[in-house]
């Protein structure tokens, strides 16, 4: 199963986030499905910057993504490459807490953000 490509804009830049390098094919890890039928995905991105200020962004734009493009029982893990973010342990825990997710995207600026980035062209 591939995710790739998935259209997803990088918040400040015109380039996808797989022509920036910050989703790749080698960071996605599928899991065969477990005897309750839930197959486990888990994504990498490497943002472009150690300190990039939307790095939780990127990562609730790429969870927002694949959860409305992939029509099966699925478990989405996604982090941070390991040392490619100097908060790379909270950034992950926020974009896999699913209060926090579902907290930021009550939120209509935060919605609106993530869904200029998600949007086909």
């Amino acid at each position: 199963m591939s995710l790739l490509p998935l259209t997803i804009r990088d918040p400040e830049k015109p380039q996808t986030l797989e022509d920036l390098n910050v989703v790749y094919e080698d960071g996605i890890f599928v899991q065969e499905p477990t005897e309750n039928n839930v197959q486990v995905v888990r994504v990498e991105f490497n943002p472009t910057v150690p300190h990039c200020s939307l790095a939780t962004l990127i990562g609730l734009c790429i969870r927002v993504k694949i959860e409305r493009n992939i029509h099966h029982r699925l478990k989405l893990d996604i982090f941070i490459k390991k040392g490619a973010h100097a908060t790379e342990e909270e950034i992950n825990k926020q974009i896999n807490d699913k209060e926090r997710i579902a907290a930021a995207m009550e939120n209509p600026n935060l919605r609106e953000l993530v869904e200029k980035c998600i949007m086909e062209e």
